[in-house]
């Protein structure tokens, strides 16, 4: 019996400490923020939970995928899908004119976007598609004369179980991230509060899909390097972004290097300067109690990364409830747009030219 109390208490031990240097870390409780930017931005309403954000420098356009995902991610079991999902595209010149440019599809509640564009200028948008029956899909669809999209085809595969984020690199080729092993019961909460390594990221090569990448922390965000040689994968639970050198004939990721960043990394954004800008929620636990309850406030992050030094600075922070919850940044043209998990509008910000070209700074 002494040793059977020995062994528990060693047990409780170690769960412990793995909390406290994992988790506690991770959720950012003790995150010291200052509002940033924030009071200088509009309020753009466009359909609830503004998840991503793809910009089209050529259309003048952001592509904003939109989902009513609050009983989703609570997993209540709700049937159906809000009418008001899917893409919609928010023009760029000012008027922050709004509409939808998704077909009208059965059962669509997209999540991570990605826009590709062919050598000659064919372009097509990617979308990750959680529909009610539980399968995981991707949608393509040809981008079309003022960003209307037209349905292509849809792509699933069985490596592909829960996926969150996708980036293309051609026709019908693409990464995508998945954020969870386990999606119900007990393993799950263990994952998600052990911040337990075992998530990975997929492949698609037009054919066939299959896992590249393995234990990862909650992959999150991907994007790639304008000439698709780097990708860059969000660990939420790490706060970090990893860094791969990619083998476009393979498909195989090489991890080169990880960068620590001062929140938990939703999706990430690649600028025409090679800066990462990345969304995050910074502190975890409000995060939590905001997806239960609406009206609890989740601070909105966003931060700019040079990938070749690491370094990083705010550049926006909103703790007062403006947007909740920050699942993107996507800059262009001295503009930031940032999105969120459930809210059913973005803020689209201004910005001064340093933001965008001036020297990161390291931030605490």
């Amino acid at each position: 019996m002494r040793y059977l109390w020995t062994g528990l208490a060693a047990l409780i031990v170690f769960v412990a400490g793995w909390f406290l240097y994992h988790i506690i870390p991770a959720s950012g409780a003790f995150a010291d923020l200052d509002p940033k930017l924030v009071n200088d931005c509009r309020h753009v309403e466009v359909a609830p939970g503004t998840e991503d954000v793809a910009i089209d420098p050529e259309l003048n356009l952001a592509f904003v995928s939109a989902a009513d995902r609050r009983a989703w991610y609570n997993d209540t079991g709700a049937e159906g899908v809000n009418p008001r999902n899917g893409i919609y595209a928010l023009s760029l010149d000012g008027s922050d004119a709004v509409r939808r440019v998704s077909p009208a599809m059965e059962n669509f509640l997209p999540h991570g976007i990605s826009l590709w564009r062919g050598e000659d200028g064919e372009k097509r948008l990617f979308a990750v598609n959680h529909p009610p029956d539980g399968e995981e899909l991707v949608e393509i669809f040809a981008v079309g004369e003022a960003g209307l999209l037209t349905h292509l085809e849809t792509v699933s595969f069985a490596a592909m179980r829960a996926p969150n984020d996708i980036v293309a690199v051609g026709p019908r080729q693409f990464y995508a991230t998945n954020d969870r092993r386990f999606k119900t019961g007990l393993m799950s909460t263990l994952e998600a509060y052990f911040a337990l390594p075992i998530t990975d990221v997929v492949y698609f090569d037009g054919e066939t899909g299959w896992p590249v990448v393995k234990g990862m922390t909650y992959a999150n965000g991907i994007n790639k390097s304008a000439d698709g040689s780097t990708i860059y994968i969000a660990e939420l639970l790490k706060r970090r972004i990893d860094v791969f050198s990619r083998d476009a004939e393979t498909g195989a990721l090489k991890r080169v290097k990880k960068l620590p960043v001062n929140t938990a990394p939703d999706n990430i954004d690649v600028a025409d300067d090679g800066a990462l800008w990345v969304a995050g929620h910074s502190k975890i636990f409000e995060f939590v109690e905001h997806a239960k309850n609406p009206d609890a406030i989740a601070p909105s992050h966003v931060i700019r990364v040079d990938p070749r030094t690491g370094r990083k600075s705010d550049v926006f922070i909103d703790v007062d409830g403006k947007i909740n919850a920050s699942s993107v940044g996507a800059a262009w043209d001295n503009t930031l747009i940032v999105g969120a998990v459930f809210d059913s509008h973005v803020m689209v910000c201004p910005m001064l030219e340093i933001l965008l070209r001036g020297p990161a700074t390291d931030a605490h």
